[in-house]
């Protein structure tokens, strides 16, 4: 992916901040100057923080969970919704539907019956119906197209959002919030920066500036999907490579003529066995070394993001198995040693994910955390 420079980012109108009344005292590291009564949004800070929120993004993407894109003001809808559907991840450019996280069950309900009156008229039900029913039919279907067609392939909760504007989607970020699911938002000078795990310092208002950096963002999202793509391919060849080996190896045995006779020769007798010296120190850095390359992608857990798994990592909890077997209030400590931003996280939930995972339980882990909202048991 080609880095974005600081001089497009300028043509663009990224750093165009809002009036100086109207700002947001917690964006003042992100501020580089005022002029004419606007705040100057510094660029450098915008290209490294937009280089580490791709690097996020293009994990959680590799990692094959969906990232929603939220944007619902006028100028951003379009832009948006062409850059979402163009890596195929879910977006909201419509009203935000209340409860579209924290009661996702009842919207998948809704998302069903969109489906349904689809198959009514595939089987000719529909055409049975009355005239009036048939309209108040084609309304509904109109209604649920327009609010939730975008996230109609999306089956269980988001790994993230993407968000333009959090002012606009509070209750959108409220809700990710509840369910300790990971924010990336485009920050304006009028915004809290608190409230999103990883800000884009830029102006949420352009749409040349929306355009451009949502260009950067889409495209660490393709790159992550290339890249899982690319890791299933070489694991299927993987897997053909090794069955022809086996049956190459049980047809030479095959081939092969019994031996007639066999060669029993009395084994050699050693007088003295020679004594061993082990290097124990040297043997538990070699272990240690195993158990690093071994670690596993903690974020297939709900509610572990990049950077809490980065913590647990740190702390030695790198494995599915060594989660399973850790105490909640324990990772809690962790996480709120590692950063006061996810004091908030609840690992109630973590073992009991990672004892599935780490039995190779997929389907079942999917299933439980698809039932189960944001991972947290009521």
């Amino acid at each position: 992916m080609a880095k974005v420079e600081v001089k497009q980012l300028l043509e663009a109108g990224v750093h165009f901040g809002h009036l100086t009344r109207k700002w947001n005292p917690n964006m003042a590291p992100y501020i580089y100057m005022e002029r004419n009564g606007i705040h100057v949004i510094n660029l450098y800070k915008t290209v490294a923080k937009l280089d580490e929120a791709n690097e996020a993004l293009a994990k959680i993407a590799a990692s094959g969970r969906k990232i929603l894109f939220v944007a619902t003001k006028k100028q951003a809808k379009d832009i948006v919704a062409e850059k979402a559907s163009n890596v195929n991840m879910p977006y909201i450019t419509e009203r935000w539907p209340g409860g579209m996280l924290t009661n996702f069950v009842t919207i998948r309900k809704a998302v069903k019956k969109m489906a349904s009156i689809d198959r009514m008229k595939k089987d000719g039900t529909f055409n049975t119906l009355s005239k009036k029913e048939r309209l108040q039919v084609d309304r509904l279907r109109a209604k649920l197209e327009k609010n939730l067609g975008s996230i109609s392939e999306m089956t269980r909760l988001p790994g993230a959002l993407f968000i333009v504007d959090t002012m606009r989607e509070h209750i959108a970020v409220k809700e990710a919030q509840k369910l300790n699911i990971p924010i990336f938002a485009m920050v304006d000078t009028n915004s809290d920066p608190r409230d999103v795990d990883f800000v884009i310092p830029s102006n949420d208002d352009a749409s040349k500036s929306i355009e451009i950096i949502m260009s950067q963002v889409t495209e660490a999202v393709a790159e992550g999907l290339a890249e899982r793509k690319s890791e299933k391919s070489e694991g299927s060849e993987d897997k053909k490579e090794k069955s022809s080996k086996k049956k190459e190896k049980e047809s030479k045995e095959d081939l092969e003529p019994t031996p007639a006779k066999v060669d029993t020769k009395p084994t050699p007798v050693v007088d003295k066995v020679p004594n061993v010296t082990v290097d124990v120190e040297a043997t538990k850095e070699a272990v240690k070394e195993d158990n690093d390359a071994e670690a596993d992608d903690l974020t297939k857990i709900e509610g572990v993001g990049p950077k809490a798994a980065e913590a647990l990592a740190n702390a030695g909890l790198d494995t599915f198995a060594k989660i399973a077997s850790a105490d909640a209030d324990e990772m809690k400590e962790i996480l709120t040693e590692a950063s006061s931003r996810m004091a908030h996280l609840d690992p109630t939930s973590w073992p009991k994910q990672a004892q599935m995972a780490a039995d190779g339980k997929w389907d079942e882990l999917k299933e439980w955390q698809d039932s189960v909202k944001g991972g947290v048991e009521e």
